[in-house]
């Protein structure tokens, strides 16, 4: 449903250069005629600590669902793929989704390599010293950005061998249609004959319970949110009011997404001297701060031939509607 860490496509700024990026897609943002700041920013630490407990919640189903999915699956994905010769995951977290299929191939093969790429340096840390306990598994951080990352992976994997590069929790639904095309043609191009993506994807299911799991009784999603606007106060210097906004999420049928806005309550003028800009509000007006596509099964097979992929098998949670895909590369 929402990515650990969303990396925005058209980023190219380099990560030793983040607060500059983040000062420089403000300005760019709040200019714009409705509104918006990527949602990769809503994943600072205290964010990334609300999302975590996001996860936890009974409106949110998609974890739940895709770790149901990933035990049931496992073994007969890693036996149609054996031998892998190394796994890589893009926005890697915490890694404890990976844990499962790491020990899957090593039950039937001696070692394996794992690329875990995320921009987050303790997040990395954390899963490496944590997958990297399995036997036979040789875990390696790379902070980088999707793309940047699987660059580096490319350049680094062994010569010969099957790769298998994991994009979970639905972090694909964070791109626009178009944006998500562009990605995975990206993807492909990084990748060689034979090598697999396993994609999860959250799918289209009743209003009403998207509308919940993105705003939650507890408020926990709403804090989240939120959160964005405390996050420009202390690393830009912003003066934003939170309780002059609130938490607002939509359900968009005509594109079959989610989107979260940060909602003003009243007439409000914002100075954010970090990102040099000022931003004028009337009730009313928001910043758009997060989209998530919701998929069909048909649709995303289309999307795999679209994008240099032949799609193998195709997973379905019987309880929460969410699919792992697993494709190879054509």
């Amino acid at each position: 449903m929402r990515p650990e860490y969303p990396y925005n496509a058209s980023s190219t700024a380099r990560l030793d250069t983040a607060d500059t990026e983040f000062a420089r897609d403000v300005y760019t943002g709040l200019r714009a005629s409705q509104k918006m700041i990527p949602a990769k920013y809503l994943y600072d630490e205290v964010g990334s600590a609300l999302f975590e407990a996001i996860t936890l919640l009974p409106e949110y189903g998609l974890t739940r669902a895709e770790r149901r999915l990933l035990e049931a699956c496992v073994d007969e994905m890693v036996l149609s793929l054996s031998p892998v010769a190394a796994v890589a995951e893009l926005g890697s977290g915490s890694g404890l989704k990976t844990q499962g299929i790491l020990e899957a191939i090593t039950t039937y093969q001696d070692e394996v390599e794992y690329f875990a790429i995320d921009v987050s340096s303790r997040s990395l840390q954390d899963c490496c010293d944590h997958l990297g306990t399995i036997p036979g598994v040789r875990a390696h951080p790379l902070r980088a950005s999707y793309l940047g990352g699987l660059d580096r992976v490319r350049q680094r994997r062994p010569v010969d061998g099957r790769l298998l590069l994991l994009f979970l929790g639905s972090s694909i639904g964070n791109f626009s249609e178009d944006e998500m095309r562009v990605f995975l043609k990206s993807v492909r191009r990084n990748l060689q004959t034979g090598d697999a993506l396993l994609l999860g994807t959250d799918l289209v299911k009743p209003a009403d319970q998207l509308l919940s799991a993105y705003d939650d009784a507890a408020g926990v999603t709403a804090a989240f949110n939120l959160n964005l606007l405390s996050r420009l106060n202390r690393e830009l210097d912003g003066n934003s009011q939170l309780r002059n906004f609130r938490h607002e999420a939509r359900w968009r049928e005509d594109r079959n997404r989610i989107e979260m806005h940060l909602v003003a309550k009243e007439p409000q003028s914002v100075t954010i001297p970090g990102a040099g800009c000022q931003a004028s509000f009337q009730a009313g007006e928001s910043i758009w701060t997060e989209a998530c596509q919701k998929f069909t099964l048909e649709g995303l097979r289309q999307v795999a031939s679209e994008t240099g992929f032949s799609p193998l098998y195709q997973w379905v949670d019987a309880k929460w509607p969410f699919a792992e895909n697993l494709w190879l590369v054509s």
